[in-house]
């Protein structure tokens, strides 16, 4: 079988049984909690614009925003927020709950 056939016959039985090619998250499933450290200070009111993640500052002039995210998708967008307000990204690490 050519391999073009073979691949779509391998998603032809995925589908079937109920397989997507991309994972997507369940509801049920517990979302994964992420520690992002960027350089400046960010007053706590701007949780709204990160998704209602909690922010804290620390003398060094680090914040850190933290909490639970949906899936990828939502980790590059808190990603692209951190981009377009021009802040330095200094780390960003899976935590658990």
């Amino acid at each position: 079988m050519p391999r073009s056939a073979e691949h779509s016959n391998v998603q032809s039985k995925e589908r079937e049984a109920g397989w997507s090619r991309w994972r997507r998250v369940s509801e049920t499933e517990p979302r994964a909690h992420y520690e992002i450290t960027v350089q400046g200070i960010l007053d706590p009111r701007w949780s709204a614009w990160f998704d209602g993640l909690k922010l804290t500052s620390d003398a060094a002039g680090r914040t850190t925003i933290s909490g639970p995210v949906t899936d990828q998708a939502a980790l590059h967008g808190l990603l692209t927020r951190i981009r377009d307000l021009g802040l330095t990204l200094l780390e960003v690490r899976c935590t658990q709950p």
